[in-house]
């Protein structure tokens, strides 16, 4: 039979992706939906109103599709090709069918009900509690009480922005690839970093199949991601190279067979359709209903409570970006290819140092040796790279990690996949899970978790040296899978990130990145990749200060993209005369000092919202860093070097926010660990006050 001779069949220990090849998904998920739709009629026709009855038989049908459609997703996003997304739009349909078949049985949704009315559903823990309440909610956002034409309609609508989702992430991804500004000129790169002009040069050379380009000589090659995008316009003299680069970049996927625009506006239409045959007003009061904060004016709330604060720090940041450009001379109009530029300058002025004296300090291995020894102080676990030679993976820079208990038991494992590699894996920095923690077939199963960055890759003979913005966002992704790994909860639905609001799952990753500036956690991930220096006291208080440069600009930046994420899914009219991108620049005019770009049309790659979780829900990165920032004031208060408080307290953290994953509420999970609830005046103080 052809699936003895599929890996992607092979349902224990890791997927195969040493073996696993485009053509075996199709068979192997047509398999998968077929077996496990024979499972829910079994289980559809003999309803058992229990958790083991029901419940437990549902979950353990994730875990086929872990194995098969969860290792398409994942290698869609790190190994893109042609052949891997025929096999994902091929079987996607039946994917939105099985979906929707589990998520609109009624019989099951009967059976939920009927668990809680028994007497056993009270004796149940908080995370099957849960669990129950959400799949009957879900049930419900799923249309389980539609009949007939509306239910159709749905179902139709459900289908297509699948796929529509699937096309927009595609385009992106294709739009960036295709870019690239190749510099001849001395001159025009003079005054660049030495990463940037190393990694540029390696670029052509890989791009053109050529040995040509050298970093001091050329030519070089810039792209649109993240690693050779932000240095080039920080760095680079010529404004107009500047321009075209960063026009390039706010106008990815808007024109051409890659343009979004179109899918936009069919994406809103049929989110708001959905939600009113739901009887919500908008797709805004549906995405809301399931999150921490409930409604639009508790984070309108926030947004004014953070505004307030911050609009006289930006000013003040804008102004001296527009004098230091004036004081060098420059005359015209500051324009947004400028800013990066010249406040890369202003930094250099206020703080003394440049990315050429930052990144030599910020070797790859020496910043993951801190981040693990920070996680062994706060969280009493260790992290050893595996020592098993025969760990499946998708490309030889992937690394396997499992993490220890003090007993020494291990509890969880993790795949790393560090560098940026522009012709196949998505931008961004990300965590998935490969494996949810959960008992199956009467074992423990640990968790297993991707962690991807996009950082910048090893070049010639030298590691890969980190720029302090690629040091923050390992932090931040670590902190994702940290409570995707140290979950105490056995219930899949409940356990790690699963089942947390969607404002609340920021957290554990917007935590992480305060340590960055901790001193002893500095000086663990840092050292000279070639002396073994450690990085100097004053080079360490200068990146301190520095973490809050402009972070009034950011703070307005994020809040203008919520609003604007708000606004098109209530009251943003995808049928009127108004485009969404002039919607973003009417609400970033009013929300930041400094004003878009009158041809931006960012909204046409901003996957975040039109291909990813974030719809209706932007807004959670600051709602989750209010309450990160909280959080790590429960060690500033605790004092930040009093070992014995650092501990207890980062115990306490580990056994409430990082354990308990969505098994409670995340306001009742915050008042465990920090004994209140939270307030934004954490956040103010450590973005905007220069003395913290």
């Amino acid at each position: 039979m052809l699936q003895q001779n599929n890996p992607l069949m092979l349902r224990e220990d890791l997927p195969r992706f040493d073996l696993i090849k485009p053509e075996h998904f199709v068979p192997a998920l047509r398999t998968t939906f077929s077996e496990i739709k024979e499972e829910l009629v079994k289980i559809e026709n003999n309803i058992i109103p229990t958790w083991e009855g029901l419940c437990k038989p549902l979950e353990d049908l994730e875990v086929p599709l872990e194995y098969t459609w969860g290792v398409l997703e994942h290698l869609i996003s790190v190994k893109n090709s042609a052949e891997l997304r025929t096999a994902l739009q091929e079987c996607l349909p039946d994917f939105v069918e099985l979906t929707l078949q589990i998520s609109q049985s009624k019989p099951i949704y009967e059976g939920l009900k009927q668990i809680k009315q028994t007497k056993e559903y009270k004796s149940y823990n908080d995370a099957k509690k849960r669990i129950i309440d959400t799949k009957i909610k879900l049930a419900e956002q799923a249309g389980i009480a539609l009949e007939g034409e509306e239910k159709k309609r749905f179902n139709e609508i459900f289908n297509k922005l699948q796929r529509l989702g699937s096309d927009f992430s595609n385009n992106v991804l294709d739009s960036t690839k295709k870019f690239e500004l190749v510099v001849n000129n001395l001159s025009d790169a003079e005054g660049w970093p030495k990463a940037l002009k190393m990694l540029a040069s390696q670029t052509y050379n890989t791009k053109h199949n050529s040995k040509e380009s050298t970093p001091d000589s050329g030519p070089w090659s810039i792209t649109l991601d993240h690693p050779s995008f932000q240095p080039f316009m920080q760095n680079c003299k010529n404004r107009e190279l500047r321009f075209k680069v960063y026009n390039a970049f706010v106008n990815r996927a808007a024109s051409d067979e890659t343009d979004n625009t179109k899918l936009i506006t069919e994406i809103l239409t049929l989110r708001n359709e959905s939600a009113k045959l739901l009887g919500y007003k908008n797709y805004a009061e549906f995405s809301l209903d399931t999150k921490m904060a409930k409604t639009p004016e508790k984070v309108y709330q926030m947004f004014d409570e953070l505004e307030k604060e911050t609009k006289v720090f930006a000013e003040k940041e804008h102004s001296e970006i527009q004098k230091i450009a004036a004081d060098s001379g420059f005359s015209e109009e500051l324009k947004q290819w400028d800013i990066p530029f010249w406040a890369e300058r202003l930094r250099e002025k206020k703080f003394n140092f440049t990315e050429d004296d930052v990144r030599p300090y910020f070797p790859f291995p020496k910043v993951l040796d801190g981040l693990f020894s920070l996680c062994e102080r706060l969280f009493g676990i260790s992290i050893k790279k595996s020592t098993r030679t025969d760990i499946p993976k998708w490309h030889p820079d992937v690394d396997f990690f499992d993490i220890f208990d003090e007993s020494g038991k291990a509890i969880a494992h993790f795949y790393l996949d560090p560098y940026s590699r522009p012709s196949e894996k998505r931008g961004g920095a990300w965590m998935n899970i490969c494996a949810s923690r959960r008992i199956y077939k009467g074992k423990l199963r640990n968790p297993i978790i991707y962690i991807e960055c996009n950082g910048t890759p090893p070049i010639e003979h030298r590691p890969s040296l980190m720029s302090f913005f690629e040091v923050n966002t390992l932090f931040h992704e670590f902190g994702h899978g940290l409570q995707g790994m140290l979950t105490t909860i056995n219930e899949s639905e409940a356990a790690g990130v699963n089942g947390i609001e969607w404002d609340a799952v920021e957290l554990a990753s917007q935590f992480m990145e305060n340590w960055c500036v901790n001193k002893p956690t500095m000086i663990k991930m840092s050292e000279h990749y070639k002396t073994k220096a450690p990085i100097p006291n004053d080079l360490f208080e200068k990146l301190k200060s520095a973490k809050k440069f402009r972070a009034a600009f950011q703070m307005q930046r994020q809040i203008a993209f919520a609003k604007t994420d708000l606004y098109l899914h209530s009251n943003y009219d995808p049928s009127g005369s108004e485009s969404v991108f002039d919607a973003y620049k009417k609400i970033a005019n009013e929300s930041c000092i400094v004003k878009p770009y009158s041809d931006d049309r960012f909204l046409a790659s901003f996957s975040h919202i039109f291909a990813g979780g974030y719809a209706a829900g932007y807004y959670s990165y600051k709602w989750a860093e209010v309450l990160s920032a909280d959080a790590f004031a429960a060690f500033e208060e605790a004092g930040i070097d009093n070992e014995e408080a650092i501990k207890a307290t980062g115990r306490r953290y580990r056994d409430t926010v990082l354990a308990l994953g969505g098994s409670l509420h995340p306001a009742e999970v915050f008042k465990l660990f920090r004994g209140r609830e939270s307030n934004t005046k954490a956040l103010l103080r450590h973005s905007l006050n220069p003395e913290t």
